[in-house]
């Protein structure tokens, strides 16, 4: 679908764009001078959840998270809404505030958007953010050696799904929105202060689906221990009702021969590995000489992480129990 933007547009022809098209990475971004390049976002979603103001946080805390994926620091954005125009205004600007709420904790600027009328409501940002031009997280900066690391824990798919089906209980929906609604401004915090180069966020296309895009831009295989995935207490419980999103069995249609699981991992946690997140945390390559200091660092601001694997030699994925 994108083939005719990218035969119009080649790199070369822009040397200033330092990230476009021509890679998987999660926003675009220009160089300005020696010290600052700036990063461009934009992405927006239907509901997730059935509150308007959690639903307006997720989203502006999902559009911040490629900047953050880039070893950016987000600060200006607009929104970008499509409303049904018989909503109760109420609803709407319960949307936008949340929005605006969750930007104004990330030091951004809300300073603008535009909005369009549609049968289903969606809503997100397009986010700016400064980054140093040889400081940039990529999907390509992982080296055979990293210890691959996350930084929120997995399952909001299914769980999403849950509560569209009434499903999920208040505890279940309470755990999944506080995951989904916080920045991953402290995770990208680390990533910058110990230096790393290889990153990205996981959102629609899951673990596996993004963590083979890193592998591939890289040059290297990903070697996961699904004993280490971290999961929301409730993504296994809904596994078990098979509420899987669409986009999950999509990107097990899509990325699944790439992947090779050991043989006791079972078809329910294999869906787990593949489900399609929404907001979901950075998953980033620290060099294994880091990995000690950056687990300190990590505890002193107050950011969960979990080891999850290695990169190593090779090519696609390998999920070990």
């Amino acid at each position: 679908m994108l083939r005719p933007v990218a035969n119009i547009f080649k790199p070369g022809d822009s040397p200033d764009l330092l990230v476009g098209l021509d890679g998987p990475d999660d926003a675009a971004v220009w160089k300005l001078d020696d010290e600052r390049a700036l990063v461009v976002t934009t992405d927006f979603f239907t509901p997730v959840v059935d509150t308007p103001y959690e639903y307006g946080a997720i989203a502006a805390a999902n559009s911040l998270s490629d900047i953050y994926a880039m070893g950016g620091v987000p600060f200006l954005a607009l929104n970008v809404a499509a409303l049904p125009p018989d909503l109760p205004v109420e609803i709407s600007s319960e949307i936008l505030r949340g929005g605006a709420e969750k930007c104004k904790q990330a030091g951004v600027v809300v300073a603008g958007g535009h909005t369009v009328q549609d049968k289903e409501p969606k809503f997100g940002l397009v986010a700016l953010g400064f980054v140093h031009p040889q400081k940039m997280l990529t999907k390509s900066g992982v080296r055979a050696g990293d210890v691959l690391v996350l930084s929120k824990p997995l399952g909001f798919g299914v769980t999403t799904t849950a509560i569209k089906r009434e499903l999920a209980g208040p505890a279940d929906v309470a755990e999944v929105v506080s995951w989904m609604s916080r920045l991953n401004r402290s995770a990208g915090q680390l990533a910058n202060e110990f230096g790393l180069r290889g990153g990205t966020d996981i959102t629609g296309f899951g673990l596996l689906g993004h963590g083979l895009e890193m592998a591939k831009a890289s040059g290297v295989s990903f070697r996961l221990r699904f004993g280490d995935l971290p999961f929301i207490t409730c993504a296994r419980k809904f596994a078990e009702e098979w509420t899987f999103p669409g986009g999950t069995a999509d990107n097990r249609s899509f990325y699944g021969s790439q992947v090779y699981f050991e043989a006791e991992i079972s078809e329910l946690e294999q869906m787990l590995a593949f489900d399609a997140q929404t907001s979901g945390g950075l998953l980033l390559a620290v060099p294994a000489e880091k990995l000690a200091g950056f687990k300190q660092r990590a505890k002193e601001l107050d950011q969960p992480i979990w080891v999850i694997g290695e990169a190593v030699d090779g090519q696609g994925i390998e999920v070990l129990r």
